[in-house]
This record gives structure tokens, sequence and C-alpha cells, in this order.
């Protein structure tokens, strides 16, 4: 057959394909219209189907257990042990971190591992025995190590073993202003934005955690681990138990490979072609990755890459390798070689502030004795000038920002408003299995929650009225209602890709503006407000991935709470600890009066969270967009305004076409958290990503589902005892470089000798 009818079969064949191609993309994204059309057969999913929402995504049917047995053991001695003990660890090794220029990651996967085995020889030699005396009394051997034991540890160590954004504060004020805050009062402060952020996370709970629609794609890698570790102590367990294998043998490999860019053999942390083959200066600006456009530039380093490209849903990775495109490949080229905004006078990959005439911005200089601004020197130096990225930057920022809001509302606002409805006449929000095995267990009362928010917003409140946090009383209270504000829209993004959205821009923005109606305008009150409004919203964000983790395990809510809270209430002091520790023996390194000879105590996240803040408290925003090429920056609203807009008109005409999965949010904030300097990662990521969709995931679903989280897991485990064991060998108390070698070039590791440092 030819012809027009041969033509047009053809024709249709290929939207066929494309149609089916775009399903694909978007099975892990699916808005309320997609439900009812969905493709999905009852009875291929598997013979409990009636009993499992269809609604869930497939690798949660695939990997969560659906029985459950409400008996086992949850909150014993041996959690509060192990859950204690690697919690201190972790706070204490990453809140060094802050104050660092390398620092010791600490892997969750190494609290899954030791929690297991330190579990399983507890409960295996420990006498059966009562220690202690009636109420105050407990098993010395309650039984096996659970799996929700198990759980609970990894929750606690999740929510404690972090930094503090509390830094922000008491670092500066004691390094820079002398100042010193109380130790009370400094983790009271501490405690009250993380628990304000539990409340929130609670409240929102029954829109994320009970929804079936929001799998948190990196909590389902955990989930991975967990199942194989637990499934392989079973004797007729032969599957899980080579799954084990695998996980160490990968853990092992990568722990050995990342000797090489780490430290050995730095030239295949980025493999520049471009710069192989020419020397002309643009081709080595648009060929480098460190320092350049990274334009085909692949990476073997696996800090470069990480887990993301396996959990992050197609399409979450499509938006960020788009924007990756357009910022490194075009955007950063084009300024360069045409000198667009100065890019000759200021690298074009930087965050610093300069002066007109290219030199660094005297910020803080600009700080008189009492923490007001010198008029004189500003009149004289005028505002501060910006890298071409860095303008284009914040005005992605806030073109997210924005955009969060709205996308969520149109794509996501009648699912959320049933919800809702459905909240307040305390009936079921969801009904597929997990939400009906967790409803079993008592509910976490609301007076938790209110107590969890009340008493933390009177202890700030009094802070602030005592001029310890250094800002008004009405920038708290609007701090707090931003916080609040920002968590569903945000967390639904981070709910269904895994990406975490960034806030710090607009909340410098604000403060700035917000600040002129009267006030202090010591620095430290923005960093003050940058706490409150960001960590309320991060540990919301990260408290509701542990629900979501308890959920999947079936834990009870108020033992997941429990959990949580004792996390933090570990891992707070020890973060306070840690801070006081650092600035009373490295303070004077962090001044910069002292040179560390290591290079390792340099405290530059300090110093560049205090030049941010002199710029936007002190100077203010409407001072430093005095130049009419900032005004543009502003127009980021509307934009983030309109197009989602536009993005949810088109799908609504062209459903198949899945317009839904242009995430403005995550494009822009990608665009937006693309620095420049390191643009090595993101081509080799998304090839990576689209191997593992398009190929092992589509083609190999058993087989993907079996290895793909766990190997994923283990890289990401062996990279981070690799860089312990560097720190530990190399740089703990004496640096040891590595020697100067062809593929260890003092110049450029990478061998890109002719990369311009300015513009063309």
């Amino acid at each position: 057959m030819t012809g027009p009818v041969m033509d047009n079969v053809e024709r249709l064949d290929v939207a066929a394909d494309v149609s089916r191609a775009l399903d694909y993309l978007g099975n892990e994204k699916k808005v309320s219209n997609d439900i009812e059309s969905d493709d999905i057969k009852i009875e291929e999913i598997d013979e409990d189907a009636e009993s499992v929402n269809v609604m869930l995504p497939e690798i949660v049917r695939e990997l969560v257990d659906f029985e459950d047995d409400p008996t086992m053991p949850v909150i014993t001695w041996r959690f509060f042990f192990l859950s204690g003990t690697l919690t201190a660890l972790g706070a204490w090794l990453t809140q060094m971190g802050f104050f660092r220029t390398t620092y010791i990651p600490y892997s969750i996967y190494f609290v899954q591992i030791a929690a297991l085995y330190f579990g399983r020889i507890f409960a295996s030699t420990l006498p059966q025995k009562q220690i202690g005396w009636r109420t105050f009394s407990f098993d010395l051997n309650p039984g096996p190590f659970s799996i929700k034991e198990h759980v609970a540890i990894v929750l606690a160590a999740n929510t404690g073993a972090t930094n503090n954004l509390g830094d922000y504060v008491l670092a500066p004020l004691q390094i820079f202003y002398d100042q010193p805050m109380n130790g009370w009062l400094a983790i009271l402060f501490m405690l009250s934005c993380v628990f304000i952020g539990f409340s929130f996370a609670s409240f929102a709970r029954a829109f994320l955690v009970e929804n079936p629609a929001t799998p948190f794609p990196r909590t389902l890698q955990q989930v991975a681990v967990f199942n194989a570790m637990r499934k392989s102590f079973d004797e007729d367990a032969a599957s899980a138990q080579k799954q084990m294998r695998i996980f160490w043998w990968f853990i092992l490999g990568f722990f050995l490979w990342q000797f090489l860019p780490e430290y050995a053999f730095p030239f295949v942390s980025s493999l520049a072609f471009l710069c192989w083959f020419s020397k002309n200066p643009k081709a080595q600006f648009l060929g480098s990755g460190l320092g350049g456009a990274g334009f085909l530039t692949v990476t073997l380093d696996w800090s470069n890459i990480g887990s993301q490209c396996v959990y992050y849903p197609y399409w979450a990775q499509v938006n960020i390798f788009a924007s990756s495109v357009i910022a490194a490949w075009l955007l950063i080229p084009a300024a360069f070689f045409t000198n667009a905004w100065g890019s000759a006078l200021y690298p074009i990959q930087s965050q610093t502030l300069y002066l007109k005439n290219g030199s660094v911005y005297p910020t803080a200089d600009l700080l008189t004795a009492s923490y007001g601004l010198n008029e004189t020197l500003f009149e004289e130096i005028g505002p501060p000038m910006m890298s071409a990225q860095l303008r284009w930057n914040y005005f992605a920022a806030y073109v997210a920002y924005l955009g969060s809001f709205v996308s969520c509302a149109l794509f996501q606002g009648p699912d959320l408003w049933r919800t809702f409805k459905a909240y307040r006449q305390a009936k079921p929000t969801s009904t597929d299995k997990l939400t009906e095995i967790i409803r079993r267990y008592p509910a976490v009362p609301i007076w938790w929650n209110l107590v969890l928010f009340i008493i933390p917003v009177i202890i700030l409140i009094v802070l602030t009225a005592k001029g310890v946090l250094y800002m008004p009383i009405y920038m708290l209270f609007i701090g707090l209602a931003i916080g609040a504000v920002i968590v569903l829209p945000m967390a639904y993004i981070y709910s269904v890709s895994g990406y975490q959205m960034q806030v710090g821009y607009f909340n410098e923005l604000f403060y700035g503006y917000a600040i002129n109606a009267g006030g202090s305008r010591h620095p430290v009150g923005a960093l003050s407000y940058r706490v409150i409004s960001g960590q309320c919203w991060y540990e919301a964000q990260s408290m509701l991935a542990d629900m979501k983790l308890g959920h999947y395990f079936h834990i009870p809510p108020r033992k997941v709470l429990l959990a949580q809270v004792w996390g933090i209430c570990v891992g707070v002091p020890v973060n306070y600890a840690t801070i006081l520790w650092v600035c009373q023996t490295k303070g004077d390194v962090l001044k910069g009066l002292v040179t560390d000879p290591n290079r390792q105590w340099t405290g530059q996240t300090v110093i560049s969270l205090n030049n941010q803040s002199i710029s936007f408290a002190l100077v203010g925003p409407k001072r430093l967009f005095a130049d009419p090429i900032y005004t543009p920056m502003l127009y980021g609203f509307l934009v983030g305004a309109i197009v989602p807009c536009i993005l949810f008109i088109l799908h609504r005409r062209w459903p198949r076409a899945r317009f839904d999965l242009w995430s403005i949010p995550i494009f822009c904030d990608t665009f937006e958290s693309y620095y420049g300097n390191i643009s090595v990662n993101f081509f080799t990521r998304f090839v990576l990503g689209t191997i593992n969709h398009l190929w092992v995931k589509r083609y190999h679903f058993k087989f993907w589902k079996k290895y793909a989280y766990l190997c994923s897991a283990a890289a990401d485990t062996g990279y981070n005892f690799n860089l312990l064991v560097i720190f530990i060998a190399f740089s703990a108390a004496k640096t040891i470089p590595m020697a100067n070698w062809w593929g260890n070039n003092v110049q450029s590791v990478e061998r890109c000798f002719h990369v311009p440092t300015q513009g063309i």
C-alpha cells in the first residue's frame, strides 16, 4: 500500500508512539483529570488489586509490603541507645562541615547498616531480663530487632543528624560581632524553629503523606535498601542475599574508585573533550566543566552525579537538564562572548559583588561601629554590580517562587481542595490500602501539634522582643506566616519529584524591602529571619518525607513523631556545642586574622552569609537595585504568575501532550541553583538518567525494581565512606596533598589551560 493512505497510517503510528512516550514520562506524576482516563488495568496489577488503590504508583506497589503486624515493638531502649548515638555522631560531623572547606558527609545508609547489625547483636546476645522498678522498668531484651524499630532509629537520625540553620545566626554573632548568644537562649532558638516546622508538617500530613499520588522518590530509595537488608537474613531468601552481595560490592567498588577523582587522579572528574582538540579560548571556555560552560563534558566522579539520576522521575530530570542547557550552554556563552552586562569586568560565573571598576565590593566596610550604614562610603562607591549569571539567577528565583504557588493551585488545586473538605468533615482523605492500615493506629492529637507550635512561638516572641534576634517583632510574624504558606506547594514538588526548592533569594529580597517599615537594620536580623522562615520550611519538608517512610512501614503516627522529636532533642545540643567549640577555637582563623595552614577552616559559608546580610539588610535592595539594569529582575514574579497559567490552558486543551510535566518551579529553581564554575555534572547525570528510565526501567522493570535503588544507595554510601577515609588520612590532622602529575595538573586538573576568566 502506498500513497496518501499509507502516509496517514504512518503519521498515526508516529503520533501513537509519541503519545505512549509522553504517557510513560508522566506515569509518576498525575493530576486529577488524568486519573479517570488512566490506562492501568486493575486485573494486570496483582491478585490483591481490589485492596490496593491503583492510584498508588507502580513502584510503590512493588516495593511496599501491605501486611502489618501491630504487635511489633517500635520504641525500645535499643531505639533510644542506637538512635541517640548515631544521631549525635551525625550532628557533630555535619555541623563541623558548615565551617570547613571540605567536610565529612554523613550517610543515612550508614545509620541503616549500623543500626541493623548492632540491633541484631543486642537481640541475640542480651538475656531476657527486666531492668528498673515498676513504671521505670524495661525489658533488657524486648525480642527480635523488628523492622519498625529499625525504621524508627533511622527516622530519628534523619531528623537530628544534620546541621541546624541556627548556625546562620550564632556563628556570625560570635565571629564578626563578638556578641555570642547565651547558650540556653541559643538552644531554645534552635529548637523552636525546628518544632514549628514539625507542627507545619503535621498539618500538611493529610495532603501529602496520606496522598497515594505523592511517592517521595528519595524515601522509596530507603525503602528498597530496608527491604533488601532485612530479607537477606532470612535463610531461604536467596534473592535478597544476592541483592545484598551486590550492594556490598557496589559500596566497595565506589569506595575504591572515588580515590581517583577525589585525590589521586582528579582528571577523570571532568573529561572536557573540547579542550583536548582546540586551544582556542572560546572552545576551551565552552568545553571546560570547571570554570566554563561544560559543553558535552563528562564526569566520572560520583560526587558530581549522585543517585538523583535514579530516583528523580524522568520528567523532573528533563526539566533540570533543559534548564541547565539554557543556563550553561546558551546564556553564559552568549553573555561571555558579547561582554553583556559588563562581563569583561566581572567574572561571569561569580556570586561576588563588585564595584563599577571590577574590584570586589567592600560590603564589610559599609558597616559602622554602631551597626548602621556608612552613608558617606555608599555615596562614594554606589550600588554593587553583579555578574551576568547572578542577575538572571535572581530573576529565575523569583519566577520559581511565585510559580510554585500558581502551579500548585492550578494543577493540584482541585485534589487539595477535596482533601481539605474531607479533612474538615472528619472523612477519610484517602482510601488506599496504606492509609487504611495506618488509620488503625491512634492519630497524633491536634493539641500535640498546637503545643509544638504555640510554645516555640512564645519563645521566639520573647527572644525577638528582648532584642536577641536583632529584628523587629513584626518580621517574626511575617516569617512564620510565609513559612507556613510555602510548605504545601513546595513540599508537594518535593513529594512527587524529590527536588528540593530553595527559598533564600526571596527571603533576602523580602526582608530587605519589609524592614523599611521600621526597626533595626542589623545584618544579623536578616539572618534570623532567614532561619525562621527557612528552617521551618526545610524541617517541615524533611519531617513529611520521614512521615512517608513511617507510612510505608506502617509505624504508628504518634511513634513517628516521638522518634523525630527525640532525634532533634539529641541533635540540637550537639549542634550548639559544635558551633561553640569551633567559634572559640577557630575564631581568628574564621575572621581571617590567622591563616589555617591546612586551608580547611575557612568559614567561607559564614563569610558569605554575613556579606549577604549586610547587602540586603543594611544596604537594602532599594539601594542595591538603584541601577536600572536591575529592574528586570523583579519582573520574575510576573513571569512566575503567567507562565503556569499558559501551561495549564495548554494542558486542558491538549491533555495527551502532557504540558503539566513542564514544571516552571523545578525549571527555574535549577536555573537559580546553577552557580557556574562547576558545570560538569548535568550532562552525565541526564545521560545516566535517560538510560535508567527509558531503557532499564521501561524494558527491564523487574531488574530495575530489584537493583536500581539499591545500587544507587550503595554508590552514595561508598562515596561517603571514601570521603571519610580521605578526610581522616589526608586532612584531619595535617593536609597531605597529592603529588602533581599529568592527571593532577596544578594549573588545570581537566587540562583546559586556556580558559579565559573574563569576557571575550
